[in-house]
């Protein structure tokens, strides 16, 4: 289907799950809401993370438009699962926004490595959690994000195991992409990162790591979310981990090869 399709059976809540492997070669993003009197520390904060935190789009204070990534979308239930954070501690999990959008909240949409999942697929890699039909798994790692006024914290990592020769390719591949993280940050032992469990992840869904197989790590943008634990804003609403805005832009309009 395309974007606009899913984006309304998602606005009717007919689709409320994660959205690995939808609208494919259409980019996904993360999406961070916060009130304009932070919006400035967090544009700052996303432009010194730029690997966990690449920026695609911002709206105007009040606006819940992303006029850049899909002219006429709805930010306030477009998304097939949100998140609202008061105070650094997650509150509710709900599929609209409308009655917590306030007149100066503003929209960040930022990367996701769902983006290049469909030219990893197109390489021959396979990608586990889609074979699986499960969530990304993402954890929360000893890599501290560089801090811009209220807003610090750690990285967080999704995970994708796959074959070493498999991990090389990945590597060429999902650099053509620094828009929506680029190439990995880690492979291999997920204790030299802080990751103490892999099969426990922090957020998303434990998958088969087979024999032979390596875990490689993107900088992922569920990064806001552990922000906002530690950094506690008043109020910052976010995606579910794994339920994306699907935009209207296109995967190869953010090559850079």
């Amino acid at each position: 289907m395309r974007p606009q399709e899913i984006r309304t059976l998602i606005r009717e809540q007919q689709i409320t799950g994660q959205t690995s492997g939808m609208a494919k070669g259409f980019t996904q993003a993360n999406l961070v809401i916060l009130k304009q009197e932070h919006a400035l520390d967090f544009l700052l904060f996303c432009q010194r993370n730029p690997k966990s935190c690449p920026l695609l789009d911002v709206t105007g204070p009040g606006s819940y438009r992303p006029a850049k990534m899909a002219e006429g979308a709805d930010l306030r239930s477009e998304v097939p699962s949100y998140r609202i954070y008061k105070d650094g501690v997650l509150t509710e999990e709900v599929h609209d926004i409308t009655d917590y959008w306030e007149d100066d909240m503003v929209g960040f949409l930022i990367g996701c490595s769902f983006t290049f999942e469909a030219p990893l697929l197109a390489g021959g890699i396979p990608i586990r959690h889609i074979e699986e039909n499960r969530n990304v798994p993402m954890y929360k790692t000893n890599i501290p994000c560089t801090p811009a006024g209220i807003f610090e914290g750690p990285t967080v990592v999704s995970m994708r195991p796959m074959k070493a020769a498999d991990a090389i390719r990945a590597i060429q591949i999902t650099t053509r992409y620094p828009d929506v993280h680029g190439a990995p940050i880690h492979l291999g032992d997920p204790s030299l990162i802080g990751i103490k469990d892999i099969s426990a992840p922090d957020f998303g869904d434990s998958v088969t790591i087979n024999e032979g197989e390596i875990p490689v790590f993107w900088a992922c943008g569920v990064t806001p979310q552990a922000v906002a634990m530690e950094s506690k804003p008043s109020i910052m609403i976010t995606h579910s981990p794994g339920c994306m805005f699907i935009s209207d832009m296109k995967d190869s309009e953010l090559s850079v090869m």
